[in-house]
């Protein structure tokens, strides 16, 4: 870690500055309201039919929605008469408990109700503001920024990973209105859960079956194929891997991974981060230059369960799972993918693999 310190704001919140140059310990923390929201009422429930859990948090019906760039809660404070979340200062990355969490360490008890089994809302949502700058993208960065964000998710899944009642931890960002997004700032959000998702807990099950069988990782048989034929190849350096797998249920669906089969992102090497940053961002500028407004996307991080074990099957990637409609080449998850659980792609991922491919990007 280059440099990391801890605030607390006026509401009791955590906050974290990142930077890749000394913090002034005298930064003094802000938050848009002196007391924490209530969590009231926030519960899970179990869904018998799916065998999976359902989270209820009302009090995030009133966070703050696509305001005005002058009403930006991510921007650093300006009028301390209206605080945002973030302070003045030197810094490069912030991240704070969000103010409206679904999942919480300061959940209530669940309501009782007849015939239902229900759980307290437990777990972590945090915040990760990637850079101070409005106008940025992730994609724009400098690749020591991204590099350093990379650290960072690496530092938090490692500390909120360590807790007895977190077992899995999720980073990730949505970006552009296509997928919801309520603030434009460069901005992502780490979710850590009591227990293993469906879709991991799915994902691990099946790298699991597959080194007892083979005593080799899935994910990096996968990778070594794609590297081998190259038909589906976005980027390849010395330590990291991005590739329109064989099985894209997205059109534009991309992985990025190292090389090295690590099961979570804090178990990287400072190398295979640096070529990892080299991977995303040549991802990412790829994507935007094949669109004329910022290119909308779900990036999620698949790690390991933080359950105290090993899992040498398991082996850390990023997917993007941009959407997609034939109109304008995004895609909304329609009956099939939501009713059934089988997703339809309109188009071979070898042919999107080829467009992507064909973009030139250059960064320094």
């Amino acid at each position: 870690m280059q440099y990391k310190s801890r605030f607390t704001k006026p509401d009791g919140r955590t906050l974290l500055l990142y930077s890749r140059r000394p913090i002034d310990a005298n930064i003094v923390a802000t938050s848009p309201s002196p007391t924490p929201v209530s969590l009231e009422g926030s519960h899970m429930r179990w869904h018998p039919l799916r065998g999976e859990w359902v989270a209820y948090a009302r009090h995030r019906q009133n966070r703050t929605f696509l305001p005005p760039k002058e009403f930006n809660p991510l921007a650093p404070t300006v009028n301390p008469e209206f605080p945002t979340e973030l302070p003045q200062g030197d810094y490069d990355v912030a991240v704070f408990e969000n103010m409206f969490p679904t999942l919480s360490e300061k959940a209530v008890p669940p309501p009782q109700i007849p015939g239902v089994e229900t759980y307290p809302a437990l777990g972590v949502c945090e915040v990760v503001v990637f850079t101070k700058d409005p106008t940025m993208s992730l994609g724009r960065l400098p690749l020591d920024h991204i590099q350093l964000l990379l650290e960072v998710w690496g530092d938090r899944t490692r500390e909120i990973g360590a807790r007895a009642d977190i077992k899995y931890v999720m980073p990730f960002e949505n970006r552009g209105v296509e997928v919801g997004v309520t603030l434009h700032h460069p901005h992502g959000q780490i979710y850590a859960y009591p227990f293993v998702p469906p879709v991991p807990a799915r994902e691990n099950a099946q790298q699991l079956a597959y080194y007892e069988k083979n005593g080799t990782g899935l994910l990096a048989s996968f990778i070594e194929r794609e590297i081998r034929e190259r038909m589906r190849l976005i980027y390849e350096g010395p330590h990291a891997v991005a590739f329109v797998p064989a099985c894209a249920r997205y059109p534009y669906e991309v992985w990025v991974a190292p090389k090295r089969a690590v099961p979570t992102m804090d178990r990287l090497e400072e190398h295979e981060r640096a070529d990892l940053a080299r991977a995303l961002k040549t991802v990412l500028l790829k994507f935007d230059a094949l669109w004329s407004r910022p290119f909308p996307y779900l990036m999620t991080f698949h790690q390991a369960p933080t359950d105290g074990r090993e899992h040498p099957e398991s082996h850390f990637y990023l997917e993007f799972s941009p959407p997609y409609r034939s109109s304008d080449r995004l895609k909304f998850l329609a009956g099939t993918e939501l009713g059934a659980g089988l997703f339809a792609n309109d188009s071979l991922p070898e042919d999107k693999a080829r467009e992507l491919q064909g973009v030139e990007v250059t960064f320094e």
